[in-house]
């Protein structure tokens, strides 16, 4: 018997974990962190209902922490089989889960330093060793190629937007087809690939994170323009907390074509991030996964000054001359744009820019809902800058994108599971498809079990 469970990523934009279990094997869909709300990050500590020893695959759509930040300690616990992923997503998941381990690390040792934590000693999650140990067991699958899994599943990635690498999974087992979204990206993006079809499947398990909304149809190079332009003549720095991988490269993007247009000339650019300057370098290495040109590529990547060491982020913060300064994390959750907001967020000149989804629970949710105040490193630093969300930046399709995937399929499933969404988000979706083309959809609860 075929089952699918969400051991996370339900009701939630966070933590996404789906696993299929066909007749004692079992394969993973992903295996990302929880973020956010205190009672969601609480279940990164929690051990799975299913021993990792007891997991034969994962297969991962792409990097971004919720969706892979969890395999370091499925590795520590006990993992032992093969993590399948695209070539860009193995490479980009290098960067981001080295970086996690570390700043798990740092984070611990900063809250025993300090004394803030009620944990005594504060302990990380997992470390750079657990990370490393991760990615020695990946294995690369190439788009477009039917793929053998263990206990006989076999598995073909399409490229879905949203990141390097980024793809959906269509996997075939015990007489079913399941269709996995991933996340998927935006159409006609400048800079990545549309969400390729999938013709086929008998389930569909398809992300919601803007199941109920539709992006703002402006131009994007032109709104952050307008954003860096008035803070700049005001005398301010415009601080964007960006998604080291995805975010970042598409801002610098952006940035490039203002200044090819003659426009932000004198204004310096900071790329104030370590894991985003690597990332930004994998554009090169991997040209298949985007739409740019190698001359696009070496313009938009001498756009900004990169700043790997402490020093030279103290001396960005410290210098009182307008700039833009893009530095992770996206949702402002940890990184170096904790100690650039502490310094900026209390000045109404300067303006404090978001470019992706704040899930509930974050700093950057709560700013962009109009939070008066933050807590930064055990400390409550008053927001006075002016706070945007440039949401025209998203990486996420929007209701009408996913309606636009969904329609690629050339018959009718079974049944549409709609995960990574908030419950309002999640509930649109569902709502819209039973409205519009009449699929039976549902939204699954944590830990809930599916025959298939």
């Amino acid at each position: 018997m075929l089952t699918l469970t969400s051991l996370g990523g339900a009701s939630t934009v966070t933590g996404s974990k789906h696993l299929l279990t066909n007749g004692g094997k079992r394969i993973l869909i992903d295996c990302g962190l929880f973020q956010g709300l205190k009672n969601l990050r609480e279940l990164n500590w929690t051990p799975l209902p299913v021993p990792p020893s007891r997991i034969d695959a994962v297969v991962l759509t792409h990097a971004h922490l919720d969706h892979s930040g969890y395999l370091p300690r499925l590795v520590r616990d006990g993992f032992k089989g093969r993590i399948y992923a695209s070539s860009a997503t193995r490479d980009v998941a290098e960067l981001i889960l080295k970086d996690s381990g570390f700043l798990n690390e740092k984070d611990a040792e900063y809250a025993n330093r300090k004394g803030f934590s009620k944990h005594k000693p504060a302990l990380p999650l997992y470390g750079v060793r657990d990370a490393e140990r991760a990615i020695e067991m990946f294995t690369t699958v190439p788009f477009e190629t039917a793929f053998q899994l263990p206990g006989g599943a076999t598995m073909t990635f399409r490229r879905a937007g949203h990141i390097l690498g980024a793809a959906s999974a269509d996997i075939e087992w015990a007489g079913r087809r399941i269709a996995f979204s991933g996340d998927l990206g935006r159409y006609d993006d400048p800079v990545l690939p549309d969400p390729a079809p999938v013709a086929d499947a008998d389930y569909i398990v398809v992300e919601s994170t803007y199941g109920n909304r539709t992006h703002n149809p402006a131009n994007t190079t032109e709104v952050l323009g307008e954003v860096v332009e008035r803070t700049v003549k005001r005398g301010g720095t415009v601080v964007i907390p960006a998604f080291a991988v995805g975010r970042a490269q598409s801002l610098l993007y952006h940035l490039w074509k203002l200044r090819t247009a003659g426009r932000l000339s004198g204004v310096p650019i900071y790329l104030d991030s370590p894991m985003a300057i690597n990332a930004t370098d994998l554009l090169h290495a991997h040209s298949d996964d985007h739409r740019l040109t190698h001359d696009e590529c070496t313009s938009i990547c001498k756009i900004a000054t990169y700043t790997r060491d402490v020093e030279s982020s103290k001396a960005i913060t410290a210098s009182v001359f307008p700039k833009v300064v893009i530095s992770a994390s996206g949702m402002a959750t940890g990184g170096r744009v904790l100690h650039h907001l502490k310094s900026f967020v209390t000045d109404p000149k300067h303006t404090i820019l978001f470019s992706g989804y704040q899930a509930a629970g974050t700093r950057g949710r709560a700013m962009v809902q109009g939070a008066r105040e933050i807590k930064i490193h055990g400390q409550w630093i008053p927001v006075r800058a002016e706070v945007d969300d440039l949401s025209v930046l998203s990486a996420h399709a929007d209701g009408n994108e996913l309606m636009r995937w969904l329609s690629g399929f050339r018959r009718e499933p079974s049944r549409v599971f709609i995960v990574h969404g908030e419950d309002e988000a999640s509930e649109a979706l569902r709502a819209r498809i039973d409205r519009e083309i009449g699929w039976n959809a549902t939204v699954p609860r944590q830990d809930q079990v599916f025959d298939l």
